[in-house]
């Protein structure tokens, strides 16, 4: 019998790759979308393909029971978010409650499911329950590089929301033995990401300006440094996490970093271009509390899971970089892409 997977947040990068990795797997795949006129389902079965949908929304305790009863996964990766970091001083309180409370919600949905209790463990069939928790938490680090052991100093609501969901997600594991985990996932982007998101807004913007669609590119700070991977690598993450005896968190990352900078001149190099002449600074685009250094430390990942990433930074923006020239090329708007920051 094949195993059966339920992913809230589907319609996003993060889901797109995790569905076509776990049909890969041999995996009946499940998506969770909050109605069945959403847009977006029909453009995410165009690329992905057998994936069954289920109604459900984040916000809605009962929809949430409801699903995984119709579903019985094995599985259930909780992927859904308001996963901009800059929208989220602007929704704070929708913010947290998608992607802080929406965690609890979607763990009580498998304790209810399956009948758990203070008095009454899982057996050894439980739903195993994925968190997509983020380097974000991580904030005003205390340590470089990051690891499992790092404290948390989140500094925006949405790290904020994912330390709680982090948080809520370790207490059920500790409180009911249910097989829930947490994969804390620094920066993974893709040709997918959204065209808010920074890596994206680079290599669109160098297309632009490539196709002479564009004279310029607004930014904020040059200077924070991130570590960047791909988001395919991070998917076969999620699922090596649920494949092993015991439920543990993991750090997800590759251990390197790169500035903001150097992912422009990358960029713009491979389009050809000189970004000095095209990108202006742009005070509007830098956060209220920003966060300078993150870089992780997956040995823990590479230890256990026997994981690595294999994608290299400069392979993945010349991806990204690549896709954007063909994509502009062909007359295609970006926003009319099937994977979009709106999958929760």
């Amino acid at each position: 019998m094949s195993r059966r997977a339920l992913i809230t947040g589907i319609t996003g990068q993060d889901g797109s790759y995790l569905a076509e990795h776990l049909l890969e797997q041999g995996y009946e795949v499940w998506g969770l979308v909050r109605g069945q006129a959403n847009p977006h389902v029909s453009r995410l079965r165009k690329h992905i393909g057998d994936v069954q949908i289920t109604t459900g929304d984040l916000l809605d305790q009962g929809s949430l029971i409801s699903a995984v009863e119709r579903v019985q996964p094995d599985e259930v990766y909780n992927l859904g978010a308001i996963s901009y970091v800059p929208m989220s001083w602007q929704q704070a309180e929708l913010t947290a409650e998608v992607t802080g409370m929406g965690v609890l919600r979607t763990l009580e949905a498998i304790r209810v499911v399956s009948g758990i209790s203070p008095s009454r463990t899982p057996g050894g069939g439980q739903i195993r329950f994925y968190q997509a928790s983020s380097s974000e938490m991580f904030g005003m680090v205390r340590e470089t590089p990051q690891n499992e052991k790092t404290p948390f100093h989140p500094r925006s609501p949405y790290g904020v929301a994912k330390s709680y969901g982090h948080y809520i997600t370790q207490n059920y594991r500790e409180s009911y033995g249910m097989f829930a985990v947490s994969g804390i996932l620094f920066n993974h982007e893709s040709p997918r990401r959204g065209a808010e998101f920074v890596t994206r807004k680079v290599s669109l913007g160098a297309a632009r300006i490539r196709l002479g669609l564009a004279g310029e590119l607004r930014l904020g700070n040059m200077d924070a440094r991130r570590d960047w991977g791909y988001a395919g690598d991070y998917a076969r993450a999620m699922r090596l996490m649920l494949a092993q005896d015991a439920p543990e968190d993991y750090v997800i990352g590759t251990g390197k970093t790169q500035s903001v900078r150097e992912l422009v001149d990358f960029a713009f190099r491979t389009a050809g271009l000189d970004w000095e002449e095209h990108v202006v600074l742009d005070a509007r685009y830098t956060r209220p509390a920003e966060v300078d250094l993150l870089c992780a430390d997956p040995k823990k990942a590479r230890e256990q899971l026997g994981w690595e990433p294999e994608v290299t930074f400069e392979g993945l923006v010349t991806m990204m970089v690549e896709s954007d020239l063909r994509l502009l090329s062909e007359s295609a708007r970006p926003e009319d892409e099937p994977f979009t920051p709106d999958h929760w």
